[in-house]
């Protein structure tokens, strides 16, 4: 009985331990699954946020009105100081230093003493001169007294030749005082240009020669003395813009011109220029002639012999219309245009002839109108007849002059 009974028993364990299995099966294949689904679900892309849907060939760009501006883009040249006049105290008599009446470096003004010559040799020269003077002047007198007798004597008392001896000798003795008198102005002069004063106002340098030194005409200048104020300034201008300034000079077109320094500390010279000359033949080698301005000195800010920056503007500038240099853009053909916002919100594009930026703006000469609408972003995303989304421009120090940055 029990061999039966555990003949049974052995089928029923074995059912239940396959049930068991395939329970078990099924959960893991459940869980591989499940795990399967939500690393799926992790990677695979999801769907973007709900957008307003743009229009294909729709690009955002900021326009602006093209407007009148001034245009007064100075001309740069590099200008040369020089002194009106340079003059070189030369001793007109030798002999020693007496006296210095300057400091070297002082301003001086024209007829101003600087040296003073030991004169005594030249004082004795020129008594001794007065001296020949007096004695000429009285033989003179004699022998024009006694050519008078010889002309009222009687012819018979008298002979031809005693009168002709007389009238050589009143004649020689008129000519030994103009001589005399010759000399003596000789001697003044000497006497005078002991003396040594300056010919011209300005500054006068170092000197060459002290109290007790001898000096001459042979041995050199004393000192240099060089004008200041005013002073020139010359710069080189190319035969092109000198035909250009003197075309506009005889057509009457010509239109009135600042003249500005600026220093080699880089601050602008606070006195205004006025023309001085132009020269009167161009430079063979560099096709420039040069020009020359006249500059007030006072401050002596102005050294003869240094190179200042000249520029040149208009003291009335011209107006033209212009548009931000953001706005223009290189075109595959060389030239430049720009991109013209239209009514129905497409964009032209128009080639445009420009001159040189000034302070940010670029001036049309052909191509755009005063107020026309010019995109001045996005201008590298656009081609001719795409529709835009106009947008406001964002402030920057180029299109706003009182622009201010948020962070200094």
């Amino acid at each position: 009985m029990s061999e039966e009974k555990k003949e049974v028993a052995a089928p029923v364990m074995q059912e239940k331990t396959s049930k068991v299995g395939s329970f078990f099966g099924w959960l893991f294949t459940a869980i591989v699954c499940g795990a399967a689904g939500w690393m799926a679900c992790d990677l695979w892309p999801k769907a973007p946020p709900t957008q307003i849907a743009m229009p294909q060939n729709v690009v955002t760009v900021s326009i602006m009105a093209a407007e009148e501006r001034d245009y007064n883009l100075p001309e740069s040249f590099v200008a040369h100081a020089e002194a009106v006049q340079t003059v070189d105290l030369l001793p007109q008599v030798d002999g020693y230093i007496k006296e210095l009446k300057f400091k070297e470096g002082d301003i001086v003004e024209a007829g101003d003493i600087l040296y003073i010559i030991d004169d005594e040799r030249y004082t004795a020269v020129v008594n001794q001169r007065k001296a020949d003077l007096a004695a000429a002047e009285a033989e003179a007198h004699r022998a024009q007294r006694y050519f008078e007798r010889m002309k009222k004597a009687d012819s018979r008392g008298v002979t031809e030749l005693e009168r002709d001896n007389a009238e050589a000798a009143s004649l020689s003795s008129a000519a030994a005082v103009m001589q005399a008198k010759a000399n003596l102005v000789v001697a003044e002069y000497d006497l005078k240009k002991t003396v040594v004063r300056a010919p011209i106002s300005g500054q006068i340098g170092t000197t060459a020669a002290h109290i007790c030194d001898y000096v001459a005409p042979s041995k050199g200048a004393l000192a240099t003395i060089v004008q200041i104020d005013p002073i020139r300034v010359s710069f080189p201008l190319t035969d092109r813009n000198y035909i250009a300034w003197r075309r506009a000079k005889v057509d009457g077109t010509e239109v009135k011109r600042r003249m500005r320094l600026i220093l080699p500390d880089g601050q602008e010279y606070a006195e205004k220029g006025t023309w001085d000359f132009d020269d009167n033949k161009m430079s063979a080698d560099t096709a420039t002639i040069l020009m020359r301005l006249s500059f007030p000195n006072k401050n002596r800010l102005l050294v003869p012999n240094s190179f200042v920056t000249l520029l040149t503007d208009f003291e009335k500038p011209p107006k033209f219309v212009s548009v931000p240099q953001s706005a223009i853009f290189d075109t595959q053909g060389g030239n430049v245009a720009v991109y013209v916002l239209k009514d129905d919100n497409t964009v032209e594009a128009r080639v445009v002839k420009t001159k040189e930026m000034y302070k940010g703006w670029v001036p049309i000469l052909e191509g755009v109108k005063a107020g026309e609408k010019v995109v001045i972003s996005g201008t590298s995303k656009l081609g001719p007849g795409m529709k835009v989304v106009v947008v406001e421009p964002t402030g920057n120090e180029d299109i706003d002059p009182n622009f201010q940055p948020r962070i200094k």
